[in-house]
């Protein structure tokens, strides 16, 4: 089973995001975790927009990067942009990409709708890869 980690900045909304539908799109295919380069909390209006959907992340936590290891995964998602900052150790995996998709935090939600839908493709898609 391939393992995976989602990476963003905050790892408060669009690398939840993607550790909700991946833990839902791949049961059974993958492991996944997300984590950001500085913790903080998982956003409330991301919990609500998954909710929608009928996807609960009320469970997940924020967790920092520097409390994983590179060597534990053999894919890394960077969902901001971010992968030009992350150490060497994380993009040199089997599989890395950089998703550079849009922050909706301080946007109306309907930007969290967009995102999370634009998370739900890709993730189909690196599950679908993976398995």
């Amino acid at each position: 089973m391939k393992r995976v980690m989602f990476v963003c900045k905050r790892n408060s909304c669009r690398s939840q995001m993607a550790e909700g539908f991946a833990k839902t799109l791949g049961a059974g295919k993958i492991s996944v975790t997300s984590s950001g380069f500085e913790g903080s909390r998982v956003h409330p209006t991301a919990v609500e927009v998954m909710s929608e959907i009928g996807i609960d992340i009320t469970d997940q936590t924020s967790k920092q990067l520097s409390d994983f290891s590179a060597e534990n995964y053999d894919a890394v998602i960077s969902l901001c942009g971010c992968g030009v900052n992350l150490p060497e150790a994380w993009v040199l995996r089997d599989v890395f990409e950089d998703w550079q998709l849009d922050d909706p935090d301080g946007q109306p939600v309907e930007t969290f709708h967009r995102v999370r839908d634009e998370i739900k493709e890709r993730v189909a898609k690196l599950v679908e890869t993976l398995s």
